[in-house]
């Protein structure tokens, strides 16, 4: 099996030896479209079957390969309706009582993770309240100084942890051990709830792997949910961008708690992010309660910082106390110690300050996005509306900061830095934030700088923002 992946892993496709064992690789050249075929379902390791052994002479575990049923006409509901396909039909063919939930692009680092997270769940005291069992989400490629912060340290390392306290961390979607009677059933906690984990174990599937395969194809059929409760209260929920999120706040509000599991050695290992633009298309705020919750919320402020104070600082608006003032110091106070607070944080579970700088790099090859990253160089290479908003946002900063510093230069009476004082200095801060967005725009000369268009774009709206804000 080892040799049959890495076969597969080099050429990047199915080799025909392999397909022609197996209806189910088959079945796809029937299929025109993979947003429009029929459900593809196979049975490729039966865990019953006594020939089924490793070469160590052990069993295997049973293997399924499931496509669920797609439709032009029918909402597939992306991940929700994956996971929700993938539980009906488990429950069918092993319905064993507990769900390892990964994302594809992650893998099992960690052999004692299963038993470390059933002792939860079969202990006898608290077990029969656990709805689910969460491991971190680690990467195995983050780079040293992390310029995408994919690794949340602190929520990680520091958050979750207070979150058992309090019924358990939120579901993040991967790396995580379900109760299949709290995920799929949608069962409301009950305190008589006991489990019974010997006569669970006596439970068995008789018919053969063939009949399995006809009879559960159906519960991957796109009609299969229609006047149903799935989606709604049985398994994960739909209708939202985050549905582990609230799948997990819904197992909560139904009296279940949770559990977060960290051991020294990470469970479970994926591969993070390694351009921006991959970051921020498919980018799910990982909410808990109420702080993350207000996560979306804030953006609105944070634009504000962005876009007002610079605009004003254009046309000669104060918004902040004069530097002369004692009120200055509330608002020096909030701004520094939140900081460096948090910077402390950052820091105390192993997060870096950028050491590197800011290198201009000559140009890369196309195919050497993965030698950027490494390098840790922000990769900008593609025209997306998002770019569009960022890089205009730093021209409109950067603006500001050179007509504040013409004002101070030209200023006689040292007026200027009183009363614009706070206002100059968050606009040089931005425009400090924002180096890795100049560098893209005006001096790298690899693949992963701003496309022109951007550019091009971003100096016309920041020129006629700024002067509409002047006149």
């Amino acid at each position: 099996m080892k040799t049959r992946i890495e076969t597969t892993t080099k050429l990047n496709r199915i080799p025909e030896e392999i397909r022609k064992q197996h209806k189910g690789f088959r079945e796809w050249d029937f299929v025109s479209s993979k947003r429009d075929h029929q459900t593809i379902l196979q049975i490729l390791i039966d865990g019953r079957d006594s020939n089924a052994v490793d070469i160590e002479g052990k069993p295997l575990p049973t293997l399924v390969y499931l496509a669920r049923e797609k439709r032009p006409q029918f909402h597939h509901n992306f991940k929700a309706g994956a996971m929700n396909a993938l539980i009906r039909v488990s429950s069918r063919i092993s319905n064993g009582p507990i769900i390892l939930n990964v994302d594809c692009d992650m893998y099992s680092n960690n052999s004692e993770s299963i038993k470390d997270a059933l002792c939860f769940f079969m202990d006898e005291e608290k077990g029969n309240e656990i709805a689910y069992v969460q491991y971190p989400q680690n990467f195995e490629n983050i780079t040293k100084n992390e310029i995408y912060g994919c690794s949340f340290r602190v929520i990680q390392k520091l958050e979750f942890y207070g979150l058992d306290a309090n019924g358990g961390p939120l579901y993040i979607g991967s790396g995580c051990f379900h109760r299949r009677e709290a995920l799929s059933a949608g069962k409301k906690y009950d305190q008589n709830y006991k489990v019974d984990w010997k006569k669970l174990n006596e439970k068995k599937i008789e018919e053969s792997a063939s009949v399995l395969e006809e009879t559960s194809s159906v519960l991957a059929s796109c009609t299969f949910e229609q006047n149903t409760l799935w989606g709604k209260e049985m398994g994960l929920k739909y209708g939202f961008p985050v549905e582990d999120i609230v799948t997990g706040l819904s197992a909560k509000c139904k009296g279940w708690k949770a559990i977060y599991l960290n051991p020294q050695r990470e469970a479970f290992l994926g591969v993070a992010p390694i351009t921006l633009l991959q970051l921020l298309i498919p980018l799910k705020l990982r909410l808990a309660y109420c702080t993350y919750n207000l996560w979306a919320a804030n953006c609105l402020a944070t634009l504000y910082y962005v876009v007002v104070p610079c605009l004003c600082l254009l046309k000669g608006i104060s918004l902040f106390p004069q530097t002369s003032s004692p009120w200055v110091l509330s608002f020096a106070y909030v701004v520094f110690a939140h900081r460096a607070y948090s910077l402390g944080e950052f820091l105390c579970f192993g997060g870096t300050l950028l050491e590197s700088g800011f290198v201009i790099t000559t140009k890369v090859a196309d195919d050497d996005v993965s030698e950027r990253y490494e390098q840790e160089l922000i990769e900008f290479g593609a025209t997306s509306p998002m770019f569009d908003i960022l890089a205009t946002l730093a021209m409109v900063n950067l603006f500001s900061s050179v007509m504040a510093i013409r004002k101070v230069i030209l200023d006689v009476e040292s007026m200027v830095l009183d009363q614009f004082g706070l206002q100059i200095l968050l606009s040089f801060l931005l425009v400090a934030i924002n180096l890795p967005v100049y560098q893209a725009l005006f001096f790298r000369k690899d693949n992963g700088r701003m496309p022109s268009s951007v550019t091009y774009k971003s100096i016309f709206l920041a020129l006629l923002a700024s002067t509409l804000a002047v006149y």
